[in-house]
């Protein structure tokens, strides 16, 4: 709940808004927009009608690029050790808006399937909200540095699109110039379906790593753990928990790897024929 609470305060405050045509960020406001996300409404147009397109480009190609600039400007000026508390913000919301790829997912707006986009998102969730979040004696560990890299070059990438020019995301560059046009130039292509290689194994080991470095301070802290007794006769710990989560990197990581392997064999097999 006090992840929940930080995160909503977070979403109205955020002066980024006025940029998409969004006044006052209110969770009213807030609520219509993600509902129109959802339903996926392509004719909708900003604000009172905003269309599933905007939204993806504002939940993930505006935000990475604002991560991956934050990011560059941050190992410039201070080093690794500043990385994420400039770009903390950028990061919660970005990551966080990505809970919209599962609900696509699980109502079929999307081809992606369920069972590789849902421990794929919420395995980053726990990680930018139970790890990073959480836990501040990890901000300034180096292993920050390798993780939002990873993380951005497979969501973000600089793409000129016809009408318009702005960052965009890798996968929504594709979908966008795709669905507009009906071709995707060959290098988007190829960057669609193979950044994985290099930033998927680098991304887990970071996110393995940073859970590893929090177990001290989760014991210290107890933070999120429900001691006995209680009214409900029931305890948690949270150290325990991310024990659990960090196991199943063991068969999850090699099950979407070789999901990402076959999608980019069908994908760049089926470009060649074309």
């Amino acid at each position: 709940m006090v992840m929940l609470k930080s995160f909503l305060e977070f979403v109205t405050e955020w002066r980024g808004w006025g940029q998409f045509g969004i006044g006052d960020a209110t969770p009213t406001r807030i609520w219509i927009i993600l509902v129109k996300a959802i339903s996926h409404d392509v004719k909708a147009k900003p604000i009172s009608s905003t269309s599933s397109s905007s939204i993806s480009q504002l939940c993930n190609g505006s935000g990475w690029a604002q991560v991956s600039l934050s990011m560059i400007l941050a190992l410039l000026d201070d080093g690794h050790e500043a990385v994420y508390a400039a770009i903390e913000r950028h990061l919660l919301f970005a990551q966080t808006a990505a809970i919209m790829e599962i609900l696509h997912s699980i109502l079929g707006l999307v081809r992606s399937p369920v069972s590789s986009t849902l421990p794929q998102i919420t395995g980053r969730l726990f990680i930018t909200w139970g790890i990073l979040w959480s836990f501040p004696e990890t901000h300034s560990h180096i292993l920050v540095t390798p993780l939002i890299i990873s993380w951005s070059i497979t969501e973000s990438i600089t793409s000129w699109k016809i009408y318009y020019n702005s960052l965009q995301v890798i996968r929504y560059s594709f979908f966008g110039i795709k669905e507009s046009f009906g071709f995707t130039p060959s290098w988007l292509l190829w960057l669609r379906y193979s950044t994985f290689i290099v930033c998927y194994p680098v991304g887990m080991v970071s996110e393995v790593g940073l859970i590893y470095i929090a177990f001290p301070f989760m014991k210290a802290s107890e933070k999120y753990c429900i001691g006995m007794p209680n009214k409900w006769n029931f305890s948690f710990d949270y150290f325990y928990f991310s024990t659990f989560l960090m196991a199943l990197y063991v068969p999850v990581f090699p099950y979407l790897l070789r999901h990402m392997v076959a999608q980019r064999k069908k994908a760049l097999s089926k470009a060649k024929t074309t």
